[in-house]
């Protein structure tokens, strides 16, 4: 179940850096290029995205309890 999380806050990570950067016309050459609602919706999918990743690398690293 972990690597389901991991693989889908990339993937999020990536869309929402792509849709960041048309939003604000780094990467033109589509409807969206220029239009600050998608900078917007981007960024918070990076968000989402990033802490899906932090999320789920934190769970890994953590100690199992000590079983008796």
């Amino acid at each position: 179940m972990h690597w389901v999380k991991l693989v889908g806050g990339l993937v999020l990570l990536v869309l929402g850096l792509v849709w960041v950067g048309q939003g604000l016309n780094l990467l033109p050459g589509s409807f969206m290029s220029g239009q600050a609602m998608w900078a917007i919706i981007g960024l918070l999918v990076l968000i989402v995205g990033a802490w899906l990743v932090w999320s789920t690398t934190r769970a890994g690293s953590r100690p199992t309890s000590a079983r008796p």
